[in-house]
């Protein structure tokens, strides 16, 4: 028999690296798209001024802009002009927004090029499990990003509805925000799903087989002693205490 017949079945580990970097690729891209589509929705944060027929009107804003409409279906918008008159809170959404959405674009790219199925680098399996893992970690990050961002401007919202000295317009939690969560956890889990493949690729196979060995040749045989002689036990017992000891 052959190593090969030795040797025992194979761990189906590529096929499962395989999947998870599928299933990895696909949830990571759908939330870092919603994230996108987050980002420039109007509906961060709604409220509606009661009134009559006429002069009900809905405010919805986001992180850019500000617009109202009215029950006749006609709303006017207007951007903020002034970056340092912004609260720090909505300053610092809109640069983790962005920071996530830029991760997200190069966790894309680092994915692609480390996932098994493509042909770049295909050489070197070590630089794809690399930087499938380095993908992995940029969609994780871009999906913390949009978490901290929606999670923040949430308890803002929440804080001045239920501040009873709070004087200003008081806003409901919009669509918007619900879309962001779900972006943000599909990234998350996407990139769990990249690096979980990385690991299970590269975990080490167990061996079920036994070494070959050849068959030796007759220059490399040990050299074995010649059988010493037997000897009968009576002869060695007359001739130690002679004939005498038997009468």
């Amino acid at each position: 028999p052959t190593c090969a017949a030795r040797s025992g079945p194979a761990r189906p580990v590529p096929a499962m690296s395989l999947l998870l970097e599928a299933v990895g690729l696909f949830l990571a891209t759908v939330g870092w798209a919603l994230l996108a589509v987050t980002l420039f929705n109007s509906y961060w944060r709604v409220s509606t001024v009661s009134g009559n027929v006429i002069t009900t009107s809905t405010l919805f804003e986001n992180l850019w802009q500000s617009c109202a409409t009215d029950s006749t279906g006609v709303y006017n918008c207007w951007e903020f002009q002034s970056l340092l008159e912004l609260p720090a809170y909505l300053q610092a959404s809109r640069a983790l927004m962005i920071t996530a959405l830029v991760l997200g674009f190069f966790g894309l790219l680092c994915a692609l090029v480390g996932m098994k199925c493509t042909k770049v680098v295909e050489d070197n399996p070590n630089v794809k499990a690399k930087m499938a893992t380095v993908g992995g970690c940029l969609f994780v990050l871009a999906g913390l990003c949009g978490m901290v961002t929606i999670s923040w401007y949430a308890f803002n919202i929440t804080r001045d509805f239920f501040n009873p000295l709070f004087a200003g317009t008081k806003y409901e939690i919009g669509p918007a925000l619900y879309l962001g969560w779900s972006a943000s956890l599909l990234a998350i889990l996407g990139g769990g799903f990249l690096f979980s493949s990385c690991r299970v690729s590269s975990s080490p196979e167990k061996s079920y087989g036994y070494p070959y060995k050849g068959t030796k040749s007759a220059t490399s045989a040990p050299n074995i002693a010649p059988p010493r002689p037997r000897v009968d036990s009576n002869a060695s017992s007359a001739g130690k205490y002679g004939k005498n000891a038997y009468v």
